[in-house]
């Protein structure tokens, strides 16, 4: 790398540590800059305004890099405004390199100073830990430019697919309201008209106003609610992949199963509580610690051992009810707010009674329609499935470009503004 020179952050940037200004002079009514203690209300690339001092003491400009210096150490935003920083933050503008650059450079070596504030029992650094940072850079700030061009490309294409899975999200929020207010006309696939549109299609239950063809029932009229186990007292999961995969409810995400981190029941152990698993066929809720939660298990996790801290709504009719319809229900607002009026029942760690999710009412349209509402929230769920698997991948390519263009192991064209082996 005859290119690149060895430097400390101190030699290229000037560091301003933050000072709190006294409490008088903040306000919610924009007097003054926003102002920020710490990375409380650091945003995914800028910070979110909430305060504002009328009597600054330390300013960080607009541009220049936000890092956090105490408890989290090495949170980083970048002031899209100018900004009064309290105690927590120090600002950080380059002098002698390229301010973009500068930003990504030091996000690949904040596990730097993320050292430098272990040993104490409150994780901090000071201006020297800043200051002292060794730093690998290009000699030119055309290369530097370049490496952050690329990489803002990246951003940018990350910053787009986030955006559009909140779109997503937001689509089948919407979506799902109406989808089980007013369900699908099986006649002409399309959502019934409005209660205001065509008040002769609808009645009022217990639920409020809904279909005349829905019946309002409770989940334990056609289903049983069945708990999980815990693994015994004494006993450990095992070391190695066995057959038998445990459920816990750190694993119950976005109504399915993350597995990512599974556990698994030791071969001798699984005799022991094998009556306490989880079909393909069954809808999961947590029940314990975090409430209501509802999900359906993958094939490939049939017969899973399930945690005592979910149970599992089982034995009912497949062809009166849809599974996934169910899951779909119990996560929107018809369920979850008879959830959310559990939470507080009794004291200690919040906990859901299995008699209690047996008593939760459920609306049941005839099992064409339940299908023809899951088919339409397939769809905006296999868009969210793509655009979160792309992200994954962009961020990948992104961590593979900063480990090989900021450290010099791969060199970029300047004329062609890209990455080429070196």
């Amino acid at each position: 790398m005859s290119d690149w020179k060895s430097v400390k952050l101190g030699d290229v940037a000037k560091i301003t540590m933050g000072q709190s200004p006294s409490s008088s002079t903040y306000n919610e009514f924009g007097y003054g800059l926003p102002f920020l203690q710490g990375c409380a209300d650091f945003g995914p690339k800028y910070p979110i305004k909430k305060v504002y001092c009328s009597d600054p003491l330390k300013i960080a400009e607009s541009n220049s890099i936000l890092i956090s210096v105490r408890a989290p150490v090495g949170a980083l935003n970048i002031a899209d405004t100018k900004y009064c920083i309290g105690r927590g933050l120090a600002r950080i503008l380059g002098t002698s390199v390229d301010q973009a650059f500068l930003n990504y450079l030091i996000s690949a070596n904040i596990y730097k100073l993320e050292s430098q504030s272990q040993g104490s029992t409150f994780a901090a650094i000071n201006s020297g830990d800043l200051s002292n940072l060794s730093l690998e850079i290009p000699e030119t700030n055309e290369t530097q430019r370049t490496i952050a061009n690329i990489l803002s490309t990246v951003d940018e294409v990350i910053e787009k697919t986030e955006a559009a899975i909140d779109k997503y999200h937001a689509i089948k929020a919407g979506m799902m309201q109406d989808l089980f207010t007013r369900g699908i006309d099986t006649k002409t696939g399309k959502l019934r008209p409005t209660i205001e549109e065509a008040p002769e299609l609808y009645k009022e239950s217990e639920l409020g106003w809904i279909p005349k063809e829905w019946e309002v029932v409770p989940i334990g009229d056609f289903a049983k609610i069945k708990g999980g186990k815990r693994m015994p007292a004494g006993k450990e999961f095992s070391d190695a992949l066995t057959p038998f995969p445990y459920l816990r409810v750190t694993d119950m995400q976005d109504g399915s199963i993350d597995q990512s981190d599974l556990k698994y029941v030791p071969v001798e152990i699984e005799p022991l509580i094998r009556s306490y698993k989880i079909s393909v066929d069954d809808v999961y809720v947590t029940i314990a610690g975090t409430l209501g939660l509802f999900g359906t298990i993958p094939v490939n996790l049939d017969q899973a051992q399930l945690t005592e801290n979910a149970a599992r709504i089982t034995d009912f009719d497949k062809i009166e009810y849809d599974r996934d319809f169910i899951k779909h229900q119990c996560n929107c607002t018809v369920v979850q707010g008879q959830v959310v009026r559990e939470i507080g029942v009794g004291g200690g760690v919040p906990k859901l009674a299995l008699y209690r999710i047996a008593k939760f009412l459920f609306l049941k349209p005839i099992v064409h329609e339940q299908q023809a509402i899951v088919d339409r929230i397939q769809v905006i769920e296999h868009k969210l499935s793509d655009e979160s698997v792309a992200l994954i991948k962009y961020k990948q390519i992104k961590q593979g470009l900063m480990a090989d263009l900021l450290t010099g192991k791969v060199r970029v064209n300047l004329n062609k503004n890209k990455v080429e082996n070196s």
